[in-house]
């Protein structure tokens, strides 16, 4: 268990920050409870990558795998699956395992719904988590038929678009679309991590700081900004010091 994510939440119902601050009563009740989360990354295939036109399969590759690396900082369960492997989708994209190494592969029989195979179904409950964050290939397929029947089962779904893909912009839209009106949350990458963050005043922040540049690479010139604000007024701290103490030597040697 992540010792330091069990510190800052509490699985209590209340989703409220621990951090030894006074937080308002209340935050957090509309977002998503770290302590009930578990990420299912399904079918994110090579094969299926090429059929990919609403999204950079860049940036598809890029967001799962943030997704994969805050889920393994804060001790979020992974499960992954994949559609046919062996035949023309293609082997899953190696940065999932590699960002998540606790990360649970259920293989499947042929099923192109992942909540038709038994033992994937039987992997999600096993986590006790109530709250699914799901991502695939295609969106509108892969994504949306376990998110349906997982609301159906009683569980609270969010869909990460853009670590998600379609054929076409045409597809993404109305899956959106179709998402919303079953209950389920659309959602976003960057989302996910600062939802999953909550709080700068925690032992990782820095990490979720990287984690952000890889959602949003512009994010780095914001922490470059503030780094270089930081030197500037260490180095003007410094050179106050040292001219307070050339001035008193000169007064010294006045006195004298």
């Amino acid at each position: 268990m992540n010792t330091r994510n069990s510190r800052i939440f509490r699985p209590d119902g209340r989703n409220a920050i621990h951090d030894g601050i006074e937080h308002a009563p209340g935050g957090g009740k509309g977002l998503m409870d770290p302590t009930d989360v578990a990420m299912l990354l399904l079918d994110h295939q090579s094969g299926l990558f090429q059929n990919v036109k609403d999204i950079a399969i860049t940036e598809l590759r890029v967001n799962t795998t943030a997704l994969a690396k805050v889920a393994a900082l804060v001790n979020v369960p992974v499960i992954t699956t994949a559609s046919v492997p062996d035949g023309p989708n293609g082997p899953l994209m190696p940065e999932i395992h590699e960002a998540a190494p606790h990360a649970t592969y259920v293989p499947r029989k042929g099923e192109v719904n992942a909540w038709d195979n038994a033992l994937f179904v039987k992997t999600v409950r096993e986590t006790r988590k109530k709250t699914l964050i799901m991502a695939g290939v295609w969106t509108s397929v892969c994504v949306m038929f376990p998110a349906l029947d997982a609301k159906a089962a009683g569980f609270k779904v969010y869909a990460v678009i853009d670590a998600s893909g379609d054929p076409s912009e045409m597809a993404s839209r109305t899956t959106i679309a179709r998402f919303i009106q079953a209950g389920i949350v659309p959602i976003s990458t960057n989302a996910v991590v600062c939802e999953l963050l909550r709080t700068w005043n925690r032992p990782e922040a820095a990490q979720f700081a990287e984690l952000l540049v890889m959602t949003s690479p512009n994010y780095r010139a914001v922490m470059e900004s503030f780094q270089k604000a930081q030197e500037v007024v260490t180095a003007k701290t410094k050179g106050n010091g040292k001219t307070s103490v050339k001035r008193a030597s000169r007064s010294r040697l006045v006195r004298a």
